[in-house]
């Protein structure tokens, strides 16, 4: 119940967000901004990083060459 209230708190700032952000905005520079824009990322929407191992890192920095991606 507190999760959907704090949603719900979030919804009415970003909506308010883009209101005003969209009075403000120039209409031949910028697209209308959505609430969505002004929307913290949780944890469930961030993506997640791949996983690999450490020798990556070596063979970019230190042998100075892109690793052959898996396809």
């Amino acid at each position: 119940m507190a999760e959907a209230r704090s949603q719900e708190r979030w919804n009415h700032t970003a909506a308010l967000l883009a209101l005003t952000a969209n009075c403000h905005r120039d209409p031949k520079r910028r697209h209308p901004y959505v609430p969505a824009d002004f929307l913290p990322k949780r944890a469930d929407q961030a993506t997640a990083a791949p996983l690999t191992d450490l020798s990556i890192l070596k063979t970019v920095f230190i042998d100075r060459h892109l690793p052959e991606m898996p396809r």
